[in-house]
């Protein structure tokens, strides 16, 4: 069995693509708050495949799903709802305002199809394939 040493500073190219994406904004405008962008899950079946994403406290009226040139967008906010008395608060960690998310999608996709269900504050997109992108069992005759 072979033994990695971990090493705190290595990433992926997602990883590092992911970091990168969250700076970028705080260095044109180190004043605003920490750029937010929900964690997402995307899982492939026979049939199609399934996007879920992470938007808590996000309302479905401010999220925005659109299917165009092979790129499936998300956008929305999750508006900050502040107290009349910011005083009571210890801590803020939880970003809020616009996010914005775009995936490539594959030709197998079949746009047509697209449906989005909103749940517990998990949106989920559902991505049909083509039929020709389905697999299909061939029957193989063995002759004499």
């Amino acid at each position: 069995m072979k033994i990695n040493r971990y090493n705190p500073f290595e990433f992926s190219p997602f990883q590092a693509f992911r970091m990168l994406e969250e700076t970028l904004p705080r260095l044109a405008d180190p004043n605003s708050a920490r750029p937010w962008a929900p964690a997402v899950d995307i899982l492939e079946t026979e049939n199609e495949l399934v996007l879920k994403a992470d938007l808590p406290e996000v309302k479905q009226e401010n999220i925005d799903i659109r299917v165009e040139d092979g790129t499936l967008s998300l956008k929305g906010e999750r508006k900050f709802e502040s107290v009349k008395d910011e005083k009571g608060y210890h801590r803020i960690e939880r970003s809020y305002g616009s996010f914005s998310r775009s995936f490539a999608l594959p030709d197998t996709v079949n746009p047509e199809g697209v449906t989005a269900t909103f749940k517990d504050g998990v949106l989920t997109v559902t991505l049909p394939k083509k039929e020709l992108a389905k697999p299909r069992q061939i029957k193989v005759e063995v002759s004499n």
